[in-house]
């Protein structure tokens, strides 16, 4: 259930028309849904036998500092958090594309979609303030919406619905460019261009397994415990991304299915009428808040990590007694998610950035476990550890699969590949000037010197 529960996010109700836009037809849309199933699946064991050989607090911050150098921690859970910040606005503009045209049916354009999405930040902002216990009782309210409208979804697989008029003049999702774009049934149209197509949007839905690393230390019998969870929870996922997706296809279309934004409400439209698709979208924007409401409450303990390593201020490590709210560090992240839903309005626009910096730090992390298995060889395996079948060929091959999302954006949107690159190497500077800094003002001996 952890497992189900770390990779059903939102984005199973709006990246599902960008892979169809890219898949252009629909035998290569359901086989990328099956292989980011399975590749899942290889990194979740991937991640669980790397959690269970070295379990700290921290996530991918403490893994890198401890098998590579604090240094290269720090490049990579600098771009990681600027990720994880970009990807909350993402998810934020989704739920706004349900909601505007209800808002401003008449004027809904970038100034209306900056004002909803960082309204509704602000408003999440100063809940979150109010402590732990009050964000997480939204979150168990937003939950059951979430997967009651999965449920309704999947049941219109069972009513005969009219799918909408084919729209012929559809085209590629929005970051395919011309060296990557496919025309079916033409001699153009290249089959495994078109799924690693899919690998952008297919990737950002079934991400959130990488958290099992979490979880690493605390399973009985991790041996037997862990492959046979990931395993089921993996097929669970699967089995409900193909029921939705297949609903979607059965509902609107494979054509129309490339157009539109708002999936859930669209759906349950065509099953109730108009007044069930309004109400629809008001429920999708609240769920979609949920998962923003859940990333201000989880990503601050990042910062909390790094600043335990003297690689952030101290002013990270602080925590309100009375809520258990990091103030600084929760304003810090929000002020980072205003900034990038300020200038950017596209879904699919952050989702190219967000792909590309998650593809350093999961390589990066993966490849933690070559390291680990290195060092265990010398000083011997501790007892009670989990230790993934196929390796190494099953991790190697999860790194391929990271490595073509890499290539993709490269390909399809130099420009991201260039910011990309130049944010994660300006990590390293920064690196050594806060750590200078840091010394600068703390009375405490470093525990190392670098």
């Amino acid at each position: 259930m952890i497992v189900i529960g770390l990779v059903i996010g939102m984005g199973i109700f709006r990246a599902s028309p960008e892979v169809a836009a890219n898949a252009q037809v629909p035998w290569v849309f359901f086989a990328a849904w099956i292989l980011g199933a399975v590749i899942s699946m290889i990194g979740a064991l991937t991640f669980a036998e790397i959690g269970s050989r070295y379990p700290a607090a921290g996530g991918f911050y403490k893994i890198f500092s401890h098998c590579y150098h604090p240094a290269f921690a720090f490049m990579v859970n600098w771009i990681i958090v600027i990720s994880n910040a970009a990807s909350t606005a993402g998810v934020a503009i989704m739920g706004a594309e349900y909601i505007l045209p209800m808002i401003f049916p008449e004027t809904a354009g970038d100034l209306q979609m900056k004002l909803v999405t960082i309204s509704a930040v602000v408003i999440l902002y100063v809940v979150n303030f109010f402590g732990i216990r009050t964000g997480s009782r939204v979150l168990n309210v937003l939950m059951f919406v979430k997967i009651g409208l999965l449920l309704l979804i999947i049941s219109s697989i069972f009513i005969d619905l009219a799918p909408p008029p084919v729209n012929t003049d559809v085209v590629p999702g929005d970051f395919v460019s011309s060296a990557f774009k496919v025309v079916p049934h033409s001699e153009n149209f290249i089959w495994w261009k078109a799924l690693a197509l899919c690998f952008i949007p297919m990737f950002f839905t079934y991400g959130g397994y990488q958290q099992t690393m979490n979880f690493g230390g605390d399973v009985i019998n991790p041996r037997r415990t862990f492959p046979r969870a990931v395993f089921v929870a993996m097929m669970i996922v699967m089995g409900l991304y193909l029921a939705v997706n297949y609903a979607y296809v059965n509902s609107l279309g494979f054509e129309t299915l490339k157009e539109t934004k708002t999936l859930a409400a669209d759906v349950v439209g065509m099953m109730f009428g108009p007044t069930a698709h309004k109400i629809v979208s008001v429920l999708m924007f609240f769920s979609v808040m949920a998962y923003v409401n859940v990333s201000m409450m989880s990503n601050p303990r990042v910062y909390f990590a790094m600043a335990e390593d003297k690689v952030m201020p101290g002013i990270f490590k602080r925590v309100n007694s009375k809520t258990q709210v990091q103030e600084f560090a929760l304003t810090l992240f929000c002020i980072v998610i205003i900034i990038t839903l300020f200038f950017a309005t596209s879904f699919i626009k952050i989702l190219e950035y967000v792909m590309f910096f998650d593809s350093i730090g999961f390589i990066a992390a993966a490849a933690a476990i070559f390291i680990l298995r290195k060092r265990a060889k010398e000083s011997g395996d501790p007892e009670g550890i989990f230790k993934m079948f196929g390796y190494p060929f099953l991790p190697i091959l999860f790194i391929l699969a990271y490595l073509t999302v890499s290539v993709v954006v490269l390909v399809a949107n130099p420009h991201v590949a260039k910011w990309g690159v130049l944010l994660f190497l300006s990590g390293f500077p920064l690196f050594y000037l806060i750590r200078y800094l840091v010394k600068a003002t703390s009375k405490e001996v470093p525990e190392e010197k670098l």
